[in-house]
């Protein structure tokens, strides 16, 4: 049965460029999902902030998916850290946009947690029920990042209520769920591990010489990518530490290639995070063999995974990662944090490698083995691409969270016919 779904993403829209600080797996995530569950035919309008005065309120995206801007706080960028207070008007917006265009919605899906807020006034206000997919938790994220996180410091007490709360919440991995549930007491019963996805359509393998004469690159010297947003918890720093490590120790010359940023080029004022990157490079005598390509988007990503030998990922925490399965759907081999997402979505020794958080040394020590052994970087190329095809498709991930929906809904009907019935029971007494 076809059903009206409100995909409530504050922050993070499916039209964003990727790359830049509050724009990754999550715009990855909100867009594949709708377009998804638009090919399984339903009606999706995702709910996003206008952070530009120009953009449309509501703007056909694709077929049966609407992008709809809501006027929440100043019509442009706001960190996400700070978005908050603008909630309570954000939540005001839909109800009146659903009342105006008399849109009735069977369910919302609230992406992170200010937008579970927003849901939530949504469901006090015209009983919409709603899931919630956190894609971050505060508790875990204060864990690693301590005074230099800048989210308010109510937002575990904030979670916990949106865990109680939420009519489902949708896990991740394995440790999204075991977060959940000792830190926030999510009951079993109302969670759902329900994994990102990759789109095979544009991550492929595509050949590592062909990928390499594409994006003008040698066609031998090891190489070795690390692509993402360019903030500290990724764990940049670590993999230039390594890089120096793997020429010192092993002696392997490799080349960095590290993509993304807030700029297509390069650009220390757009992100300033950059010139650390650089002096670090430059202090360990690597900066020749770093390059700093800036953002980039679309179908061109492909070939960077691919001309790699081996894609390194080393967060100090993180939730999911979708970038792993981008790399592994190109064929190209993970060294990857044991952290989160990662520890699931790649398998040691098959897939990649997964390395503690904070060690430079041995993310050197698994890039030498994949510079230098191109039997095994091709074994587990096949491996990596076999397991993106069998775990992690996008129509399988809607599927599941479509299935998750129908359970809540029919669950609110059966709580509702209860009620009913006892309201008739008692006006007959």
């Amino acid at each position: 049965m076809s059903k009206r779904i409100a995909i409530i993403s504050e922050h993070a829209s499916p039209l964003a460029a990727l790359g830049g600080t509050d724009c990754g797996g999550q715009n990855v995530y909100v867009a594949q999902l709708a377009l998804e569950l638009a090919d399984r035919g339903h009606m999706v309008d995702v709910f996003t902030r206008r952070d530009d005065g120009a953009l449309p309120t509501v703007l056909q995206w694709a077929p049966r998916v609407r992008v709809v801007h809501v006027d929440a706080g100043p019509p442009c960028a706001v960190a996400k850290e700070a978005l908050l207070p603008f909630m309570p008007a954000f939540a005001d917006f839909i109800v009146s946009f659903a009342q105006g265009s008399g849109t009735a919605y069977d369910i919302a899906h609230a992406n992170f947690w200010t937008s579970a807020v927003a849901a939530r006034l949504v469901k006090q206000a015209i009983g919409l029920p709603f899931v919630v997919t956190f894609h971050a938790l505060g508790r875990v994220r204060r864990l690693h990042q301590g005074s230099a996180d800048g989210f308010p410091d109510e937002r575990g007490e904030i979670e916990e209520r949106l865990v109680a709360e939420a009519n489902a919440v949708v896990a991740e991995c394995p440790q999204d769920a075991e977060d959940l549930t000792k830190l926030y007491h999510a009951k079993p019963e109302r969670l759902r591990i329900v994994p990102c996805g990759v789109d095979r359509r544009r991550f492929h393998p595509v050949g590592r010489g062909r990928a390499r004469t594409v994006l003008k690159l040698h066609p031998h010297a090891p190489t070795l990518l690390q692509l993402g947003r360019l903030v500290p918890r990724k764990g940049v720093e670590d993999v230039i530490r390594a890089l120096a490590e793997l020429r010192t120790r092993h002696g392997v010359s490799a080349r960095l290639l590290v993509v993304g940023g807030e700029s297509d080029l390069p650009d220390e004022t757009a992100t300033p995070y950059l010139r650390q990157l650089r002096e670090l490079s430059e202090t360990l005598g690597v900066r020749s063999l770093v390059t700093f390509v800036g953002r980039r988007g679309g179908d061109i990503l492909r070939y960077y995974y691919s001309a790699a030998d081996a894609f390194v990922t080393t967060p100090w925490y993180e939730p999911f990662g979708i970038t792993p399965l981008e790399a592994m759907a190109c064929g190209t081999p993970v060294i990857g944090s044991r952290v989160g997402g990662i520890k699931y979505s790649v398998i040691e020794g098959e897939t990649g490698f997964l390395v503690p958080p904070h060690d430079p040394a041995t993310i050197a020590d698994r890039a030498a083995v994949l510079c230098t052994n191109a039997v095994l970087r091709e074994r587990m190329s096949r491996s990596a691409v076999a397991r993106v095809r069998c775990h992690f498709r996008w129509r399988d991930v809607a599927a599941s969270i479509d299935a998750l929906y129908a359970d809540v809904i029919r669950a609110r009907a059966r709580t509702t016919s209860i009620v009913l019935c006892a309201v008739a029971v008692e006006g007959g007494a």
